[in-house]
């Protein structure tokens, strides 16, 4: 055995260990591609070359949003932890102590309140990592209260989809969220403030079929897998071949289900030149923000 092990005692050891990241180099799962992990990070999370779009953790989601990266948390009530006392190869509540871990987070929604270029806007994040994303009680509450907290302060609500579908240790207390996060939805409208949603990869389940698709506009990311069921699980039902490409963004826009694809890099702009649009703003000259032309905004 190596030497430091049996000779150096365990304090000293600790002192002389060199921390590595797990993830410091990541590979594109479209091209293969080797990419250094600040590169990525500093690239938002976007394969250079390929373009490709990882996952993005809520917390850099939503630094990327507001200006200098400066957001205040809007929090919702709590709720109970495990309702059902649910298990199946481990406990639910170990489960979540887990992805609480992971992630630093306390359920699979965050929101925070802040400005983007200089205008007041209400931002909720999915983040995948926290139990593939899914919608429980906490999730549905933190939407929920990020939808009266833009009521109240009379801002746009952006949110960023990415989820797996209901989460079934929760049972039908999950499912209610998705009446209970719609009709918060309705009251924002009857308010008459924009309410913006970004599908990230994947978006699919209970989510879809709720918050995710009522949205005043709805924008994609590239190559996002956006439905209710999976594609192989509609192959295995219909027993037919899909077309290529099917329930990815591109062809969702072609058909009809999304407004448009925006790249990562352009997302911000983009989001923010809409709340203008829609909030009756002065609109800032295109050269300033030029992931969004008038032209295409007004359409």
């Amino acid at each position: 055995m190596n030497w430091i092990l049996n000779v150096v005692p365990p304090k000293i050891r600790s002192f002389l260990k060199k921390e590595t990241p797990e993830n410091l180099w990541v590979k594109c799962p479209e091209s293969g591609q080797l990419v250094h992990h600040r590169d990525l990070e500093s690239n938002l999370f976007v394969v250079p070359g390929s373009e490709y779009h990882m996952r993005m953790n809520a917390v850099a989601r939503l630094a990327s949003m507001f200006d200098d990266g400066r957001w205040d948390e809007v929090s919702g009530s709590e709720v109970l932890l495990d309702p059902l006392k649910f298990r199946d190869e481990k406990r639910y509540v170990d489960k979540l102590r887990d992805a609480r871990t992971k992630t630093g987070l306390q359920d699979a929604v965050k929101v925070g309140a802040g400005r983007m270029d200089g205008r007041p806007v209400t931002v909720a994040v999915q983040d995948f990592d926290f139990i593939g994303g899914s919608l429980g009680m906490a999730a549905g509450e933190a939407v929920v209260a990020g939808l009266e907290h833009a009521v109240a302060n009379a801002t746009p609500f952006i949110l960023f989809a990415a989820s797996g579908g209901a989460r079934m240790q929760e049972g039908m207390f999950s499912l209610m969220q998705m009446p209970r996060t719609t009709v918060a939805v309705r009251r924002l409208k009857a308010a008459r403030l924009p309410y913006l949603v970004v599908l990230t990869n994947p978006t699919t389940g209970g989510v879809t079929a709720s918050y995710a698709m009522l949205g005043d506009v709805h924008i994609a990311e590239p190559g996002a897998l956006i439905g209710f069921a999976g594609p192989r699980v509609i192959e295995q039902t219909v027993r037919e071949k899909l077309p290529e490409g099917f329930q990815r963004s591109e062809y969702l826009q072609q058909h009809g289900m999304v407004d448009m694809v925006v790249h990562r890099r352009d997302m911000k702009a983009t989001l923010s030149r809409l709340c203008g649009l829609l909030m009756n703003d002065v609109v800032a000259e295109a050269e300033d923000h030029p992931g969004l032309p008038l032209a295409t905004a007004a359409e």
